[in-house]
């Protein structure tokens, strides 16, 4: 890398070049007196929506969070165990739920952070073995809580790094609609989109731990043959992270190792 390159990506982890006086400063659109954006992007009206399981009425992802830090892991092989509606509800809902809708319908309130509770993601799901589900290509509606089927091809390469594509049960894949956050934060809002995917995909992590899943994040995919694949423009909406989650099978081994680190017992053998 060269040093232009490394000082133009380390800048854009510093705030100081949007800051005067301790305080951010930039002319954005909510400052103007335009319009917010949207919350969520449109559907199609005529699509059947499927209901998904009601976070009021999940009965799983009981487990003590101290043992949820403890095993998360990147998950690389799946078991062929099929992921159950609740699951998939819960997973959903821990990475992107709405809890509350606020600022007069302007922002809302989420399982996960937000600068501004912008939340410029949307959520959309390569459905391979869902109990009860059709395989195919789902966007997931984060303020009705529900799913629409959007096709049922899903033969598309997903990553340009091979050895990170194992057959999963369910592929997580995220967009940004920028606007969301720029509307707010203007030049900030790079910074701050990049944070909060980590946000959400962390939630993923351990959201899948509680239910004897696992997931692992890649970033290095294909950037114009998802988009495509998604049928989005690449300019206000463009995938920016993916995820594999299926079911794991922990071995007699793993079990032991982590029951020395939640319970400090060391095996003599």
């Amino acid at each position: 890398m060269s040093e232009e390159e490394i000082n133009k990506g380390r800048n854009f982890l510093k705030t100081s070049s949007l800051m005067k006086g301790g305080r951010l400063q930039f002319e954005s659109d909510q400052l103007k007196k335009l319009p917010a954006p949207p919350l969520q992007k449109p559907y199609p009206e005529t699509m059947t929506l499927i209901d998904l399981i009601k976070p009021e009425d999940f009965n799983i992802g009981e487990m003590a969070f101290i043992d949820v830090i403890n095993k998360r892991r990147s998950r690389r092989k799946f078991t062929k165990d099929l992921l159950t509606l609740e699951e998939l509800s819960f997973l959903l809902w821990a990475s992107q739920g709405v809890q509350y809708i606020i600022g007069g319908g302007n922002a809302t309130w989420r399982t996960v952070p937000s600068g501004g509770a912008r939340h410029p993601f949307e959520t959309y799901l390569c459905l391979y073995q869902v109990e009860g589900l059709q395989a195919g290509l789902y966007r997931y509606l984060s303020i009705e809580h529900k799913l629409y089927l959007i096709r049922e091809d899903l033969e598309k390469p997903f990553s340009i790094n091979k050895t990170l594509v194992a057959p999963a049960p369910i592929v997580f894949i995220w967009t940004v609609i920028p606007y969301r956050t720029e509307w707010r934060y203007g030049a900030f809002s790079y910074k701050t989109i990049a944070q909060e995917t980590g946000h959400v995909c962390q939630n993923l992590y351990l959201a899948s731990e509680t239910i004897g899943a696992g997931t692992c994040a890649v970033g290095a995919y294909n950037q114009e043959l998802m988009d495509e694949y998604l049928s989005v423009d690449g300019k206000d909406e463009f995938v920016v992270y993916t995820a594999r989650v299926g079911k794991v099978k922990q071995s007699e081994k793993s079990l032991l190792r982590m029951a020395e680190s939640l319970h400090g017992y060391r095996s003599r053998k």
